[in-house]
Parts: structure tokens; C-alpha cells; sequence
């Protein structure tokens, strides 16, 4: 059944449909170790080759492991290694932590239970900005026995809450000369127009609308001497965003959802549905007596298959206009169709021309 409020948007602050210029986050990423496993990690020579140079970096039995090849020394089932990723906020200071994400490099069964050795975390331009290390937190759990296994969620990614020490700032610039921007998270030309006049009211002259996905900001001269109070007035500002017409379609679920501004026009719509139904009943022949001298007869199985194919008749149906989405959904459903049909019933009415909205299929 489709379904649908009439409840206009409310009033929303800038601050949560836009972004400050300048004032991005930075990926990092590295390669560690995990150790601690309990007999889940890694069997690969990969793996037991990464431990030995760290090892060997850490100057322990660097004689031994010189004399004796490495696949000979170290045979280790409680270690795995690992990608770690983070994000390095654009206000992250030193000194200050991140979480991270640890994920499994090799075949190692499950992280549970393990810790992360020191990680350096680089940024797109190789240098260091964080290290990480610490014990993992997994969101499942994992048991095998002999004939069995049970496991609850993803066991090969991990994360370290506060994980990560920043050891270089990665700060962004909110303002250049006195300007910034103001970037649409769903650009709208004119949410960017209702945005600027909500600035202009409470600050005259200082923002301009510079296409659907920006809104050109200047600091006012009464307000140079603190810029970022400024902005962060500006951010506390309630608007109410306009949205295009748009219906959303997730076909593997049957999920359908439809905005506020979607219309109709008046159209004939009749929908039906094949069903082909195929009923397997196979017949055991077991012969009760010797077929040729003493031998006896084989027990086969005969199969026997019935196939009907069976067309619901529709009629055709009239689909009034509708002005707004919840006329919309009292139109649809007044069919008597599943939510797959009416995937199948907007598609084809956007085809004709009577959907006014933008269709989205996940």
C-alpha cells in the first residue's frame, strides 16, 4: 500500500542542508598488524612474512630469523593483516582522536578479539597525520565446531572507538578575503534563493544565491572582528527547502517512497497480472514380481509435471488527477495493487506523461 503525509516540510537551520567551502574532511588509511587472535587469523605466508619484518624492524631475534627462512620460524594463527581507515576532520586538532575502521587483508576468519599494533595513518599526499592502535570492538560474534558454525554479523571488520591520535592538522579555510560559500547538500535553485533572503533579513547584502548548489557569503563590516560567530549565526537561520518532485523505487524490497510535490495527470490505467503455476506429483513404480526369470524389477520414479497458466483479467481503471501526493496514494491504492504493480504502474504513467515527479530506481 502506498502511503503519504500531507504535512508540508518544516523549518530547517542552514546549518543542516549546507557546507561550509573549505571545511572538509580528509580520508586516511594504513597497514597494520592485528595480533591477539584466537586461532582465527591469518594461515597465509603474506601474513607470517608482514610479522617477521616487523620483527626484524623492532630489532627482535634478527640473528635467527637471517639464518633460518622465514616460513620456518613463524607459524602463527593469532595474527592478521590489516587496512585501517579514518577521517581527519577539517577541525581536528593535534593531540585530539579519531575512530577507525580496521578491515581484514588476508584470509583470517574473524577479528574478534584482537589488538592493533601502532598503524601510521597517511593522507592522499603520504604524510602522517594520525597513529592508531588498540583493541577492536566487532558488532558480532563468531563460534565453529566441527560440524557447525554460527556467526552473527560482519567478523573481518572491526573498530576502535577513539582510536587514532592526530599527529598533524589538516585545518580548512572557511574564508577567503572575507567571502565563503555556502554549499547545498541537494541543490535547489530555489532553496538557494530562500537561503540568501534568510541571510538578507538578518544580515542585509551580505549573501547571494550563486546557482542552485551555492550561496555566496560575505562577512559584513560590523561583524570582520569575528568572522566565525558570524557564520555561526548564519548556520542557526531556519529556512524551509524547496524539493523536486521525486519518487524513490527500491525494486528488490517493493519499497516505494514519493515526495511532497508529486502530481498526476488524468489517465486509464489497467494493470494484470500472468501467473503460471507448475505442480510436480512423480509417481514411484515398484514392480511386485520378477520380470525375466529371478530377476527383479528396478523401483524407478516417473515424474509427472502439470503447468496452467492463469491471466487475471483487469478492467480498465480511470485515474483522476491529483494535486498533491496524498491524492496520489488514495488514487493508487483504490487499484487493489501490489506495491511491485505500482512500481510497474508509475514507470509506465511517467512513460506517458501523466507522472510529474522524477523517478529513482535503487
Amino acid at each position: 500500500m502506498l502511503s503519504a503525509s500531507t504535512t508540508a516540510f518544516s523549518q530547517v537551520r542552514i546549518k543542516d542542508i549546507t557546507d561550509i567551502e573549505g571545511a572538509r574532511s580528509n580520508p586516511l588509511y594504513g597497514f597494520g598488524l592485528v595480533v591477539g587472535l584466537d586461532g582465527t587469523g591469518s594461515r597465509s605466508s603474506f601474513t607470517q612474512q608482514i610479522a617477521v619484518d616487523m620483527l626484524q624492524k623492532m630489532n627482535v631475534t634478527a640473528t635467527i630469523f637471517s639464518q633460518v627462512p622465514a616460513d620456518n620460524v613463524i607459524r602463527s594463527t593469532s595474527i592478521s593483516a590489516v587496512m585501517v581507515t579514518a577521517e581527519l576532520g577539517p577541525y581536528s586538532r593535534k593531540g585530539t582522536y579519531l575512530d577507525v575502521t580496521v578491515s581484514a587483508l588476508d584470509d583470517a576468519r574473524s577479528l574478534q578479539g584482537g589488538v592493533l599494533l601502532m598503524t601510521p595513518l597517511r593522507g592522499a599526499d603520504g604524510a602522517t597525520y594520525a597513529v592508531a592502535q588498540g583493541a577492536l570492538v566487532l558488532g558480532g560474534f563468531g563460534a565453529r565446531g566441527q560440524a557447525a558454525v554460527v556467526q552473527k554479523n560482519q567478523l573481518n571488520v572491526a573498530r576502535i572507538p577513539n582510536g587514532a591520535q592526530v599527529e598533524k592538522e589538516a585545518l580548512g579555510n572557511c574564508f577567503v578575503q572575507g567571502k565563503t560559500k555556502l554549499l547545498l547538500k541537494d541543490a535547489d535553485l530555489n532553496t538557494a534563493r530562500l537561503i540568501a533572503k534568510a541571510i538578507n533579513d538578518r544580515f542585509p547584502g551580505s549573501a547571494t544565491p550563486l546557482d542552485g548548489g551555492a550561496v555566496g557569503v560575505c562577512v559584513p563590516p560590523s561583524r570582520a572582528a569575528n568572522p566565525i560567530a558570524f557564520l555561526s549565526e548564519i548556520g542557526l537561520s531556519e529556512v524551509t527547502p524547496d524539493t523536486v518532485a521525486r519518487i524513490v523505487i527500491n525494486e528488490r524490497t517493493g519499497t516505494i517512497v514519493a515526495g511532497e510535490n508529486v502530481t498526476i495527470g488524468t489517465a486509464a490505467v489497467s494493470h494484470g497480472n500472468l501467473f503460471i503455476v507448475a505442480v510436480e506429483t512423480p509417481i514411484v513404480s515398484q514392480p511386485q514380481a520378477p520380470v525375466i526369470g529371478n530377476a527383479a524389477g528396478n523401483t524407478v520414479v516417473v515424474p509427472r509435471t502439470q503447468i496452467d497458466a492463469v491471466e487475471q483479467h483487469r478492467r480498465l481503471n480511470v485515474v483522476p488527477k491529483s494535486t498533491t501526493v496524498a491524492e496520489v496514494a488514495r488514487a493508487l491504492n483504490a487499484l487493489g495493487v501490489t506495491p511491485r504493480d505500482l512500481i510497474s504502474i508509475f514507470q509506465a504513467l511517467k512513460r506517458v506523461g501523466a507522472l510529474h515527479a522524477e523517478i529513482i530506481v535503487m
